[in-house]
């Protein structure tokens, strides 16, 4: 698991920079999930408002952390509270063999 870090690091940094940045209270709480191929990252808060993707200039100083956890993890999502109290980011990261190419099941 140890080449996951190099995806999840930087994407559980922009959750909570987002979290710093956007949240009042600055309070959350994060998930490290071990998959049999991968890993899964979850960073709840108490704030109702979704993350946005950027318009316009990818290029402008705030605003790229979503494209930033789209870039290195395999899969990401956001889900609101059903109490609308809240939300929970997520990002999954697949676990990779020498070639690059995603991990499978083997049967022994």
């Amino acid at each position: 698991m140890a080449e996951l870090g190099d995806a999840a690091e930087p994407a559980l940094t922009e959750l909570v920079a987002n979290v710093v940045r956007h949240v009042p209270g600055r309070r959350c709480a994060v998930m490290m999930l071990r998959r049999p191929h991968g890993l899964r990252v979850e960073v709840a808060d108490g704030c109702p408002a979704l993350p946005r993707e950027p318009e316009g200039d990818v290029l402008a100083e705030s605003g790229r952390g979503l494209l930033i956890v789209a870039a290195v993890t395999d899969r990401w999502g956001v889900v609101p509270e059903a109490d609308g109290g809240g939300k929970t980011a997520w990002f999954e990261c697949d676990a990779k063999d020498a070639r690059g190419r995603p991990e499978v099941a083997r049967s022994e």
